[in-house]
């Protein structure tokens, strides 16, 4: 329980933060509904309803992915700020309750974009989810973690980098391949009908797979990125 307090702390501050700046969310806002109006406008889904359907799953979630970028390394940029970083560093509380309360805000800002985002996606792209559309509900929080919780690893691994803007996608773009492929495969499923209850079910198991993996790697390695100099 006290490990958890710490957790709750950590993202309280942040959210506090976010609500009083709404930098993070503005800027994956705008760039989200940038990708997908953009798109819009060069593909007419009335007259193909059925290839609108095929790459609007690649579509949400490169949009999504290129936004939390923008999110993930300006949340530890703040705890630049006055030093903040070092206090945490000397903090009696577990560095993997920081990790895990940046993750989790960092998730429900995307978390917030996604559901200002859905229905204008919806609309730009005409989409009739074939599917059972109740699965979208545990892909999209389940991709959503695999990108904020690999996104919020590497952007602390960065901090010290002279070009960590750029070192970012460098690394998170690689290590979300096999997350990336899920998602689009289960999302494109959904909406398409294409793939029947197993296959989905099967991509849904490999993301939740490779989130625990790789919640688990962050959680053990972050205390060493932390203190490392």
């Amino acid at each position: 329980m006290k490990y958890l307090h710490h957790v709750w702390d950590h993202l309280r501050k942040d959210l506090r933060l976010e609500w009083r700046s709404r930098d993070s969310i503005n800027g994956m806002l705008f760039f989200s509904l940038l990708v997908v109006v953009v798109f819009g406008l060069a593909f007419d889904p009335t007259s193909y309803p059925t290839m609108a359907r095929q790459i609007s799953g690649g579509i949400l979630w490169v949009a999504l992915l290129f936004a939390s970028i923008t999110a993930l390394n300006q949340s530890w940029t703040r705890e630049q700020r006055n030093n903040v970083l070092e206090a945490q560093r000397m903090a009696p509380s577990p560095a993997s309750a920081l990790f895990l309360g940046k993750a989790l805000a960092n998730m429900l800002f995307v978390l917030a974009v996604e559901a200002v985002l859905a229905p204008i996606f919806i609309v730009f792209f005409n989409l009739h989810a074939l599917g059972n559309v109740w699965l979208l509900a545990v892909i999209l929080p389940l991709g959503t973690w695999a990108l904020v919780v690999n996104g919020t690893f590497f952007a602390a691994l960065g901090l010290r980098a002279r070009n960590r803007e750029l070192l970012l996608p460098l690394l998170l773009l690689p290590i979300s391949l096999p997350a990336l492929l899920a998602m689009v495969q289960a999302t494109t499923g959904v909406l398409t009908a294409d793939l029947d209850p197993i296959q989905i079910n099967t991509w849904i198991k490999q993301l939740l797979g490779y989130d625990i993996i790789f919640t688990t790697v962050c959680i053990l390695l972050f205390e060493t990125v932390l203190n490392a100099e």
